[in-house]
């Protein structure tokens, strides 16, 4: 039976899908799940769609399956840049689309209310973004329980990170760059520190600091979308997550190398002087700061934070009990079936808890380490450790996906 929705002109309801789709994209959502959803829309709609997603574009082809074959064929290719995690519009997305399946909302109205979601962040938006860097940098330090001077110079880096981050959206030429100079700013200041005001665990310092750049949850996707055979997206996120890296890393060398050459020596030390409880509140600081950073709704403020929590509490115990590898996994295996359980009897993106729940357990700093350990004792072997933790922990994380999705399989795309 003909349904408002289906009623609606061909082109209309292609118009919605094709912003419906962008926005998923835009919304950090992996190939495998944005073309799941797409199509189970388009289905809803009286549309055939083949959508074909990567990082940075998307191809739709629609026809209509009351027409004969190839008369209403239709391909859009969009160009889009690569999407950033945004669970608040996310959320909205989904619902414009579930009241424009049901009939609630008319399409002209649902795509009218997609578009308006693209309205830029307001200025305390711009302030809780750049909040969010500098307290995730300082609760990691907290999580890894270096000195407090440690842990408030990764702060304060952090926040200039976030700053370098929110000055390079308007000017496209910076925005290239930002995670070099990123990378210079973090390791010129912990550098300076070192030498006029005290010993730092420096490498670590300049990790916590550049936490949120760290492009873990982009492995960790790359990594999910080729084990679902979507071999090109897979492997184009996996080379930019590199880049990433490759980036930090010379920024950081430039830093570090200037240094050397204006003839300052750093002082460096290994110390993790924090008792327990220090760890575990920076947990809870961390779990507030990716809320904030993932534009989580005020409603799901809690959600967010408690699925982090959680993640990293599963992990770091079954951790010390068992080893690292299997904390990892059975922490990815729960968040997995939790979140799929929330979208199957919330009608809610199983996201709120999937993303928030794993970037704790994404090995963006391990990977970055390993880099900086090779370059600056122009060693690869110097290195190989922490890339084998590396390895070692996206398998876990993979793995825990997965078993997760084949015990209680998602009934629902995002």
């Amino acid at each position: 039976m003909p349904t408002p929705a289906t009623a609606a002109a061909y082109a209309t309801r292609i118009a919605f899908i094709v912003e419906l789709a962008g926005h998923l994209h835009r919304y950090g959502t992996t190939s495998q799940r944005l073309e799941g959803a797409i199509v189970s829309v388009a289905r809803q709609l009286g549309l055939d769609c083949e959508p074909w997603s990567n990082p940075t574009g998307l191809i739709l082809t629609f026809s209509d399956p009351q027409r004969p074959p190839g008369e209403s064929d239709t391909t859009r290719v969009i160009r889009l840049p690569p999407g950033e995690t945004s669970l608040y519009r996310l959320c909205e997305a989904d619902r414009i689309a579930e009241e424009v399946m049901a009939g609630r909302l008319d399409i002209s109205e649902g795509h009218a209310a997609l578009r308006a979601l693209d309205r830029g962040a307001d200025w305390r938006g711009h302030v809780q973004q750049v909040a969010g860097f500098g307290l995730a940098a300082a609760s990691v330090a907290g999580m890894l329980r270096l000195p407090w001077l440690d842990i408030a110079t990764a702060g304060v880096i952090g926040t200039l990170v976030g700053l370098i981050g929110l000055a390079s959206r308007s000017r496209p030429q910076m925005k290239e760059a930002d995670d070099a100079i990123a990378g210079i700013l973090a390791g010129g200041l912990a550098a300076l520190v070192a030498t006029f005001v005290a010993p730092l665990n420096l490498n670590t310092v300049v990790i916590a600091s550049m936490i949120v750049l760290m492009p873990g949850m982009a492995l960790t996707n790359a990594f999910s979308e080729l084990t679902s055979q979507h071999l090109m997206s897979g492997t184009a996120r996996f080379f930019g997550a590199l880049t990433t890296l490759l980036k930090l890393t010379v920024g950081t060398m430039i830093a570090l190398t200037v240094v050397q050459l204006a003839g300052l020596e750093p002082q460096v030390r290994a110390w993790r002087p924090q008792p327990g409880w220090v760890e575990w509140g920076a947990v809870v600081t961390a779990a507030w700061a990716f809320a904030a950073l993932f534009r989580a709704a005020r409603r799901d403020i809690a959600l967010v934070m408690m699925a982090a929590i959680v993640g990293y509490a599963i992990s770091r115990l079954v951790g010390q009990w068992l080893g690292s590898p299997i904390g990892v996994f059975l922490s990815a295996l729960v968040i997995t079936v939790a979140g799929n359980g929330y979208a199957r009897w919330m009608r809610r993106p199983g996201a709120l808890i999937r993303v928030p729940g794993i970037i704790m357990l994404v090995p963006g700093s391990t990977s970055l380490r390993s880099l900086l350990v090779a370059v600056q004792q122009q060693d690869v072997a110097a290195g190989q450790e922490a890339a084998i933790t590396v390895l070692n922990v996206l398998l876990a994380l993979i793995a825990g996906l997965l078993i997760g999705n084949l015990l209680l399989p998602a009934r629902r795309n995002l």
